[in-house]
């Protein structure tokens, strides 16, 4: 009797959705990569979803992998796995790293995360060194120069393709103003400038669509709600972890602009943290225009009131530090 072939999911003729982009996570086990994850999965942009992690990938590829959405999820495990987990990539998100913890700041996190960037930005550059590449992993105002000093040693070194996601700022905004105007949150635009820690993150609320007014109490309760929403979500996980499902959420927002960009789709407006010439820093937060090669135009900061000018003056001094460290770090 002529045996039967027991079919495992290795021979099985998986079909791919109709023709999309090849995402990676990086960091795909974590607290944001797993909902990440999920998100993409979801996506119908993306044809190839490749889940990378130093542990734990073969369970969430498995979980996700039964989600029925177009998308062909594989998954790596480990260092000698990432160059395949790269290679042919159109779009690299990366949320490694550890988390923050109560009482630790952004900056506590640098050597850590700092090294895993570094590791993770060498294998980009050799594998998919056009693709466009999400920064997530904390702290961004340095991690997003690190990236760009390991980019610009290999000779792939493009800043249009390199960007700092701070859409979680802009989310938090919206959120938050569309309480106090009594606003359907996704019905509100903020735009949030500058960097992606405390007083680096400049809300223009003089800027809001639809056009409003704050008194001086308003403006000042939401610019710190805004500027410590990470910190608001820290101390109520009560050392349980940080914003991880708002931040997967606010990445796979942003990550979507990327892609219909990428699929040429017009007026993809967001703001990201980009190697910029909007200030005299190197690296500045505004409003992009995303397209087929990334950054396709960097819009101005337009007029600021002295409220959002003199926060300005106060987010530079602290994003020029974070930037040299970031610098420091990658040419050590």
């Amino acid at each position: 009797m002529e045996e039967v072939a027991i079919l495992k999911g290795s021979n099985c003729r998986a079909k791919g959705a109709a023709p999309g982009f090849k995402v990676a996570v990086l960091g795909a086990s974590g607290g944001i990569g797993q909902p990440l994850s999920l998100l993409m999965k979801m996506n119908p942009l993306v044809s190839v979803l490749h889940l990378y992690d130093v542990v734990n990938t073969p369970g969430v590829t498995a979980d996700i992998s039964h989600m029925n959405t177009g998308a062909v999820v594989r998954g790596f495990l480990g260092q000698p796995q990432l160059e395949s987990a790269l290679t042919g990539m159109d779009l690299v998100i990366i949320p490694a790293g550890i988390p923050r913890k109560p009482g630790m700041t952004r900056d506590d996190l640098f050597n850590i995360n700092a090294g895993i960037v570094r590791t993770l930005c060498e294998g980009i550059a050799k594998c998919c060194p056009n693709a466009i590449v999400n920064v997530i992993s904390n702290p961004v105002n340095s991690t997003v120069p690190i990236a760009a000093e390991v980019f610009k040693k290999a000779g792939t070194y493009d800043p249009k393709r390199l960007l700092g996601v701070t859409t979680l700022d802009v989310v938090r905004a919206n959120t938050f103003v569309g309480e106090v105007l009594g606003l359907d949150p996704r019905d509100v635009n903020v735009p949030v400038v500058g960097g992606h820690a405390g007083v680096t993150i400049l809300p223009l609320l003089s800027q809001v669509n639809p056009p409003c007014s704050f008194t001086s109490e308003e403006i000042s309760y939401l610019t710190s709600r805004i500027q410590n929403g990470g910190t608001e979500v820290v101390e109520a996980k009560a050392g349980a972890g940080s914003a991880t499902l708002s931040m997967a959420y606010a990445a796979a927002k942003f990550a979507d602009a990327c892609l219909r960009g990428l699929r040429g789709d017009a007026g993809i407006v967001e703001c990201s943290y980009i190697a910029s010439q909007v200030t005299e820093l190197p690296f500045f937060a505004s409003k992009v225009r995303l397209g087929r090669s990334g950054v396709e135009e960097v819009l101005p900061l337009g007029p600021l009131n002295e409220f959002e000018r003199a926060g300005l003056e106060k987010a530079k001094g602290e994003l020029a530090e974070s930037i040299h460290k970031g610098v420091a770090f990658a040419n050590k």
